[in-house]
């Protein structure tokens, strides 16, 4: 079956605009009214469907060579795309699939995935594609209370990853005073902070827990609220949306504490960020990119409003190298609201409940690293690292999770039952919980994982 009037797209029919013109027009029309940015969203996809048809042998094969429907409400006639299908394309057709859809001499930057999930991905980005990302990306990191006043140091990956120099120049679009510090050599970066009156910082979750053991081990009387840190930049990893992993960031370092870095590398980098207000993700892209819910296993569209809970789709209504339609970003979110934010943001917002492939299922029931991670950060002497250990592969009875203990000495009497009990209650499944020492599993600086399945 054939969508619409058949179409010979040309590359050079999109065009773009770029720096403060360009930031300035997407700001007004991100803020404008609904009607004004579906407007928009349907110029792009009429311009978007004819050139992905045209010029990706990937998405022309998934669609059976039929073109794309005209109006972007149709969309979800479309089939959906999901990593495991770009991971065949690369392999396939190295190094950046058949899905490519300019050629290589517009590929300006490339990028290579962590690899956390699976086989790591080349991404390619054309100056254009650079320029929207940053653009967006910058939004969230403002968003997040990022400005001129800071002096931001980086610590992500700079080594071919996207959270290295991508989000840093998302950063830079704040106005801020960008530090590239990137991983490894703590104790130079606690001396850096010091020298140069760092005030915020841009980095994991997980990363501040490095931070804390090099303060007590190597700058004796140094408390880290010491450090001077106004602002806490975090993405990369889940866990913020813990009320009680927020205070104890708060308590230990005197800083106000963010999401302000939420993407999906195969898609962009930075979409999603909170605001002073609320703790929800607000969607800051849906100029350049469609959002869709729907159910992780039917794959059915689910109704975007409050309370609605599902996988997240993604389709990019601008992209020139690697353009996705209908992509599964693996994460299922909630949606939280979808009316005018008290910060000014129109658009959804939203929560990240987990990803689809750190799911554990117990007895029927879904659990996510998040739910255990609230558990944990409830008891003050816990560290609030934990791991959940599966041994076998499923069906699960039990949920078996290790964590660690906060300080030297014991395990406190009755301890390890209280856990067990609270995790039935909180999220109700059994739990078999293992009490470790304090410092039993290592600190990294880049994403940590939370399960592990040690099977085969």
């Amino acid at each position: 079956m054939k969508y619409g009037r058949d179409y010979r797209a040309r590359t050079d029919r999109v065009s773009c605009t770029t720096g403060s013109n360009r930031n300035s027009e997407l700001q007004e029309l991100y803020h404008g009214s609904a009607q004004q940015l579906g407007a928009h969203q349907q110029a792009l996809w009429q311009q978007q469907r004819r050139y992905v048809f045209e010029h990706s042998a990937f998405y022309r094969r998934l669609w059976n060579e039929s073109e794309p429907p005209e109006r972007l409400e149709e969309i979800a006639a479309l089939p959906l795309s999901d990593k495991a299908d770009l991971r065949r394309s690369q392999t396939e057709t190295p190094p950046f699939g058949d899905y490519l859809a300019a050629s290589t001499e517009r590929v300006t930057r490339l990028h290579r995935t962590s690899g956390t999930t699976g086989q790591a991905m080349n991404l390619a980005l054309s100056a254009r594609d650079c320029e929207v990302t940053e653009t967006i990306g910058g939004r969230a990191q403002s968003l997040a209370g990022l400005r001129a006043s800071h002096r931001v140091v980086h610590c992500l990956n700079y080594r071919m990853w996207m959270g290295g120099v991508t989000d840093h120049l998302t950063l830079e679009r704040s106005g801020a005073m960008v530090v590239p510090f990137g991983v490894g050599e703590t104790a130079l970066l606690v001396r850096t902070i010091r020298e140069i009156g760092i005030n915020a910082i841009s980095c994991t979750p997980s990363y501040p827990m490095v931070l804390e053991q090099v303060v007590r081990d190597d700058f004796p009387g140094l408390e880290p609220r010491d450090l001077g840190l106004e602002l806490g930049l975090f993405g990369g990893e889940p866990g913020l949306d813990d009320p009680a992993f927020r205070a104890r960031l708060r308590e230990t370092w005197g800083f106000e504490p963010r999401n302000a870095n939420y993407g999906v590398s195969d898609v962009m980098s930075n979409f999603a960020a909170q605001c002073d207000r609320d703790t929800s993700l607000h969607f800051v892209g849906a100029d350049y990119l469609y959002p869709e819910i729907v159910d992780p296993d039917s794959g059915q569209p689910r109704p975007l409003r409050a309370g609605v809970q599902g996988e997240l789709v993604l389709t990019h209504l601008q992209r020139d190298c690697q353009p996705l339609v209908r992509f599964r970003s693996g994460d299922i979110v909630e949606l939280q609201d979808l009316e005018p934010c008290a910060c000014g943001h129109r658009g959804l917002r939203f929560r990240v409940v987990g990803r689809s492939d750190d799911m554990v299922v117990v007895r029927g029931i879904n659990v996510f690293p998040t739910q255990v991670a609230a558990v944990v950060n409830e008891f003050v002497n816990l560290s609030g690292n934990y791991r959940i250990r599966l041994e076998r592969p499923p069906p699960h009875d039990l949920l078996p999770v290790a964590v660690e203990l906060a300080g030297t000495g014991d395990t406190p009497a009755g301890l390890v039952a209280e856990i067990e009990a609270e995790i039935k209650r909180s999220i109700g499944v059994s739990a078999q919980v293992e009490v470790l020492p304090a410092g039993s599993f290592e600190l990294t600086e880049g994403k940590t994982r939370r399960v592990e399945r040690n099977y085969s």
